[in-house]
């Protein structure tokens, strides 16, 4: 009977196997339909990297929120059982009446105490340091933007990308295709005695040498959109289509009004003018913790337990007055470091690197200012240079549709072989091609200038 229950446990567990793989290959068939809004918003929910970021500014807004708790007391409460070693009598015994005079026995080695402690410290560079966590939690809010902005960006990027590879891969298939027609028709006409051997032979390698490429984009193409998966964070392997076309809506912007209205709006600027003002924060706490003394607070309350029941027994004294002493104390104390002082101490040290570290994300935020203005730049070039350039690949599309279209109808009417009308559709899609990559470089620019200033220039 247990052979009989292991038997069918095995071919059950073979069996839910079987099934789980097979609803992961139906999983995988099923066609996701992703239009580029649709891709960014998933994203932005589901993304492991801007998880990860949301998680670090957390921790900074906790650290922000607590920053308050510099200035909480601590607070400390011991008990105390500890055993004399010495032979003489306690000096207890010269201030309470009757205490023994020497120690008769074991337990009057012992003695019970008990201690709250209450200390409390304050520095001026406190209040600096809370104001730098807020400060540190402002930049990590632009830290936490440019993060999400660049995900988006590298989204829509690869996006555009795998749809000029679909296209891309069409006109290689198309090419391929057409390669192995001619073969077939090389192949025929070489049995009929119409062609040489040699030009059968130069069609199959064409036709061989055009396969591997076309393999190699199928895969290229599978690869970019595991990726696409993967930074939107959705399972890689899902089979995921593409329906936004490459459409760019045209902008006309110049160079200096961009950069007079909208360069202060640059993440990377903002986020390094906030370490800077982090920074000079920090100096101002080292400052003010070298030159201004700290006050600190200090009492404590030390019950002594010295009833005649002995140590062992001292919850027998608890409320009455006379088997308990207070040893305890107050004090309230300046204290200055005068070593921090010193021009060679480590602490000096430390306040000239950050003087240091302050200067160089100055000179750090100009280099990245003048960085910004080629940028700018650049990108409005760009945008100028490709908008020609696709009026031009429109011109080279209609007059490669009007040879398709010519050489269509002279098919029809029989005077062209099919190889003919073939060749001309693949110079109509090498046009679109050309024409989709121009588009392509113009929507990228339009996103760099965007990114760059933080700001929606297309609506």
């Amino acid at each position: 009977m247990k052979k009989i229950y292991g038997i069918a446990l095995i071919l059950s567990v073979i069996a839910g196997s079987a099934f789980a793989q097979e609803q992961a290959v139906n999983s995988k068939k099923e066609k996701v339909v992703l239009s580029i809004e649709e891709a960014v918003n998933y994203a932005l929910e589901h993304s492991l990297t801007l998880k990860s970021n949301d998680i670090d500014l957390e921790m900074q807004k906790r650290a922000n929120s607590t920053s308050w708790n510099v200035f909480l007391p601590t607070v400390q409460a011991s008990g105390t059982m500890s055993r004399s070693t010495e032979m003489q009598p306690s000096a207890l015994a010269a201030i309470i009446p009757g205490y023994p005079t020497d120690f008769e026995k074991e337990e009057d080695r012992w003695k019970a105490v008990g201690n709250i402690g209450v200390s409390w410290a304050f520095s001026p560079a406190m209040i600096a340091n809370i104001k730098m966590a807020k400060i540190n939690y402002e930049t990590g809010k632009i830290t936490l933007e440019q993060s999400q902005k660049e995900t988006v960006l590298n989204i829509k990027k690869l996006y555009y990308g795998i749809v000029l590879q679909q296209e891309a891969l069409k006109i290689q298939k198309t090419s391929l295709e057409s390669a192995r027609q001619r073969m077939n028709q090389a192949e025929a006409n070489f049995k009929n005695g119409l062609v040489p051997e040699i030009s059968l032979l130069q069609t199959q390698v064409n036709y061989e040498n055009t396969k591997p490429s076309v393999e190699s984009a199928e895969q290229a193409l599978i690869q970019s959109i595991d990726t696409l998966a993967f930074l939107i964070g959705m399972p890689v392997g899902t089979n995921i289509e593409l329906s936004s076309p490459i459409e760019p809506v045209y902008i006309d912007v110049e160079t200096e009004d961009l950069l007079s209205k909208y360069a202060e709006n640059d993440l990377n600027i903002r986020a390094l003018k906030g370490q800077i003002e982090a920074a000079k924060f920090g100096l101002k706490a080292l400052g003010l913790k070298t030159w201004v003394p700290a006050l600190a607070l200090n009492y404590s309350w030390q019950p002594v337990y010295v009833g005649e029941e002995g140590a062992f027994h001292f919850y027998k004294g608890i409320g009455k007055d006379k088997d308990w002493y207070d040893s305890g104390s107050l004090s309230l104390t300046l204290a200055w470091n005068l070593t921090d002082m010193l021009p060679w101490s480590s602490n000096q040290q430390q306040i000239k690197d950050t003087r240091a570290q302050v200067a160089k994300a100055k000179l750090g935020l100009e280099i990245m200012k003048e960085n910004q203005k080629v940028q700018v730049r650049k990108a409005v070039d760009t945008l100028v240079q490709t908008k020609n350039q696709i009026e031009n690949m429109n011109r080279s599309v209609q007059l490669a549709q009007k040879a398709y279209d010519m050489q269509y109808k002279s098919y029809r009417n029989g005077t062209t072989e099919l190889l003919d009308l073939r060749d001309a559709e693949n110079s109509l899609n090498q046009a679109k091609l050309g024409q989709l990559q121009q588009k392509m470089s113009y929507i990228n620019a339009v996103m760099d200038l965007e990114n760059i200033l933080n700001v929606t220039l297309t609506k």
